[in-house]
């Protein structure tokens, strides 16, 4: 944690789940769906991913209200086969859906080895990280992309007009010296981040965008040009083509798979999924498994530091760690949180938790 962290307040993650989720069903979405979505938004800043944690609850709660998110009722299956199904999610929560999915997905990929699920027309789902520990507790390797065809903030490599979405991948598995979450986007930063930063007059530290001309710059503020700035990929100026390729692949698993993308009309923030549980014991074994991943695990966390380096990390780790002490001496809140969920709590009648160093 760095020094501007450690005097921010601390919340209860029990009492900021119950919060949010009070929120959500005064905005008329339904309580089940209300306490999953709660309970995956503060997963995500326990995980320290504070982006994707409650600083989106402000945008959910709008589009509850508006109609943009469903507040009730199921999803739609499509077509269903033994190992791989598509799923139309209605515009339902996207946490729910994916909670969902893996409830049938784990006996499915028990029974067949590997079992896949493409949802369309799912809402945001939030932090991919928070997903991959279900299914790395429960002994599989997961992959989960997720791209929203209303959305575009990437420009193709050599490009200057926004095509994709920052397209996140994610894949986890169990490690005997810590599960691996591994949950990075085709691009080198989020909406997410380049809103904040916009929001907050901050730049990047590095020139990770594009203006309208396509000279790169560091400063958020070029989305509010006409034509709008764009996010480079991942690579960059140099090798952005990598970041492209990736950026393609996603939209291949969800848009492809799913039939459903940036070729249809437009319906709001929201997500094209596709989830794959691989089991272990299908394949190699998952002693064998372990055996493999452990090497490689103890080669890169026992592997001398460069200098200006502590120590190597897997993917996930320091995620973990965080989530460890948060549980245990409670949340901190990214500064801008509170003050945007205000009108929302004061129009409620829902006060904020007190923080337990209040």
């Amino acid at each position: 944690m760095n020094q501007a962290s450690a005097v921010r307040p601390r919340y209860s993650s029990v009492e900021l789940v119950q919060w949010a989720k009070h929120l959500l069903v005064a905005a008329g979405l339904d309580p089940q769906m209300s306490l999953v979505v709660a309970q995956t938004l503060v997963e995500g800043d326990l995980l320290g991913h504070d982006t994707h944690g409650l600083a989106l609850l402000p945008g959910y709660l709008k589009d509850v209200e508006a109609g943009g998110m469903t507040r009730e009722g199921d999803y739609r299956v499509v077509s269903a086969k033994p190992a791989a199904q598509l799923w139309d999610g209605m515009r339902l929560p996207g946490p729910w859906l994916i909670e969902r999915g893996l409830d049938v997905l784990i006996p499915a990929a028990r029974e067949m080895g590997v079992a896949s699920l493409a949802i369309k027309r799912s809402h945001h789902i939030a932090c991919l990280a928070v997903y991959l520990m279900r299914a790395a507790r429960e002994g599989f390797l997961m992959v989960l992309a997720s791209s929203d065809p209303n959305v575009a903030s990437v420009a193709p490599f050599g490009g200057t007009r926004a095509v994709f979405t920052p397209n996140p991948i994610a894949m986890g598995f169990p490690c005997s010296r810590g599960d691996v979450l591994i949950d990075i986007s085709a691009s080198i930063t989020t909406n997410g981040m380049s809103n904040r930063k916009a929001a907050a007059g901050e730049t990047f530290a590095e020139e990770w965008l594009l203006d309208a001309q396509g000279l790169p710059t560091n400063d958020p503020a070029v989305f509010n040009q006409k034509p709008p700035g764009t996010i480079l990929p991942i690579g960059g100026l140099s090798y952005g083509h990598k970041g492209f390729g990736l950026g393609l692949m996603v939209e291949a698993l969800t848009g492809g798979l799913s039939g459903f993308g940036r070729a249809d009309p437009k319906e709001g923030w929201g997500a094209t999924i596709n989830i794959t549980l691989y089991d272990p014991d299908a394949f190699g074994g998952k002693k064998d498994f372990l055996r493999q991943m452990d090497q490689l695990a103890d080669s890169c966390l026992d592997n001398p530091p460069r200098p200006g380096v502590s120590k190597v990390r897997l993917p996930g780790h320091a995620g973990l760690a965080a989530r460890a002490e948060q549980l245990a001496s409670g949340v901190r809140l990214h500064p801008s949180l509170l003050p945007a969920l205000a009108p929302f709590a004061d129009r409620f009648g829902l006060a904020a938790p007190a923080p337990l160093n209040a």
